[in-house]
């Protein structure tokens, strides 16, 4: 019982503070390798109830730290008191660190030796990460692999996506374990961490996709307009005229970009000389404007419409619960109502939805939080580039900004496509189809970025598989390490 000692549980918590610093704005991404060694080393010497508690702990101080923000959004933005805030927050990284307190409990337990227990959690943590990216409904925010965008690591990402990216940092952190406790086997463990390392560097260099036409000339409208304001009939017509007004003169590019909800209300509440203004002043440019839209049933969407050229609709699919709709409503409906959220009840666009046409190219959209789930995405694989609208003011001057941009760029860097990204409040970018941001406006002021994309063609090759191969690699480790575990002594 000394070994699970209130020191032990505090380092746990040390390590996993430290996680936090290797997302963005950080970007201090070698602190998550040294951070999950840490934590492995704590974890491979106890029974399977201490490394979880462990594991526990190290999730409550790792969530804790990076999303100290969704309080932010509750309290400052969704009309909750601090202490009910408070409690939604506590509430979230309590649930989310049984993840990692769940992958250490099963890899002690598949894996009885210290070698077999190295050998085990990569596949476990890999398997917990997976289930956390769909149990209700997912929330993978600051799943390990995006603290590897700009590391040798992130190249693995058109091989095997973001998980795969997971995958090989805590295999890379179990063979630094190797190198420190295990001086027989510290050889072979050098050999497959340089493997790795160098494997990174050497996918890197490989043309996954190439160019399909010409470069596409952008302006992406940053209307910054205050959360706070956004859905206040007294600031309706104020919001319609920055739009037009920031927009006027953009559109010799070939599309121009509103982000999310830019226009905070159902097209019949619109004035419609409003859009007919805008049609005129388009010309042959492409206008997509983020806002709800509803149909002849009485249902409203979340929605990146085409005003001008070939026209279409894109509807979100994967919806925020709570936020933009309530599970259980008829149960707990009464209880949320109490927060005003506005426009939660959304409805969810189809699968299957048709891709946009501007230009010469096919363009897959999405809105705010679903460019968190890659599978979804990867189903716009087709297009030749992507469009992601969000409001981001939602998270105040926070770190989730900088956290959700570098969610899109993994999502370019896994499909190689470039990604033309309009928020409200930023961070609003042009992302290449390597994942590198080419363009950025700064943040909380009106602004309009110009810019330049690359349309590409080609799958890759999670774009082809997708993230099954990394599932059947996580399950191979847990048998390997369960019936032939490596040698525990040194």
């Amino acid at each position: 019982m000394a070994r699970n000692s209130l020191a032990s549980l505090l380092l746990a918590a040390l390590v996993g503070e430290v996680m936090p610093l290797a997302y963005a704005p950080f970007g201090l991404w070698p602190l998550a390798l040294l951070a999950l060694a840490g934590l492995l080393v704590l974890a491979k010497s106890g029974t399977a109830r201490q490394a979880a508690a462990e594991g526990y702990v190290f999730g409550l101080a790792w969530f804790g730290g990076g999303l100290y923000w969704i309080f932010i959004s509750c309290h400052r933005y969704g009309n909750m008191d601090a202490a009910g805030a408070t409690l939604v927050t506590a509430a979230l990284v309590a649930y989310l660190a049984l993840f990692p307190a769940l992958a250490l409990y099963a890899a002690k337990r598949l894996g009885r030796s210290d070698g077999a227990f190295l050998l085990a959690v990569p596949g476990t943590l890999g398997l917990s990460e997976w289930l956390r990216s769909w149990l209700l409904t997912g929330f993978p925010w600051l799943a390990p692999g995006y603290s590897q965008i700009d590391s040798p690591f992130g190249a693995f990402a058109p091989l095997i996506g973001v998980a795969g990216v997971g995958l090989v940092l805590v295999a890379a952190a179990a063979l630094l374990v190797y190198l420190s406790t295990r001086p027989r086997w510290r050889w072979p463990a050098a050999a497959m961490f340089i493997l790795l390392t160098t494997g990174g560097l050497a996918l890197d260099r490989i043309k996954w996709t190439q160019p399909a036409g010409p470069p596409v000339r952008l302006a992406l409208v940053q209307g910054n307009v205050e959360q706070q304001m956004k859905w206040d009939p007294a600031y309706f017509d104020a919001t319609l005229e920055r739009y037009q007004r920031l927009s006027a003169g953009q559109f010799e590019a070939d599309a121009v970009i509103w982000p999310e909800n830019a226009v905070p209300a159902l097209p019949s509440q619109v004035d419609a000389r409003y859009f007919a203004a805008l049609r005129a002043a388009a010309g042959g440019a492409a206008l997509l404007i983020g806002m709800p839209t509803e149909d002849a049933d009485g249902r409203y969407y979340n929605a990146l419409v085409q005003l001008t050229g070939p026209g279409g609709e894109y509807r979100k699919r994967h919806l925020v619960p709570f936020g933009e709709y309530v599970p259980l409503k008829n149960q707990i409906g009464p209880v949320l109502d109490l927060l005003a959220v506005p426009m939660s009840d959304f409805s969810t666009g189809g699968a299957g939805q048709p891709l946009l046409q501007i230009g010469q190219s096919r363009v897959a959209a999405s809105v705010c939080y679903e460019i968190l789930f890659p599978q979804e995405i990867r189903a716009g694989a087709a297009a030749d580039w992507l469009i992601n609208v969000s409001n981001d003011a939602w998270f105040g001057d926070s770190i989730a900004p900088p956290q959700h941009l570098d969610i899109a760029r993994m999502r370019a860097r896994e499909l190689g496509r470039p990604i033309a990204r309009a928020t409200n409040t930023g961070l609003t970018a042009i992302i290449d189809h390597r994942g590198r941001v080419t363009a950025r406006a700064a943040p909380f002021e009106p602004a309009v970025l110009r810019g330049e994309l690359v349309p590409q063609r080609g799958l890759t090759p999670f774009a082809r598989y997708g993230e099954a191969p990394v599932t059947v690699l996580c399950v191979a480790l847990c048998v390997l390490a369960r019936r032939r575990a490596p040698p525990a002594t040194g």
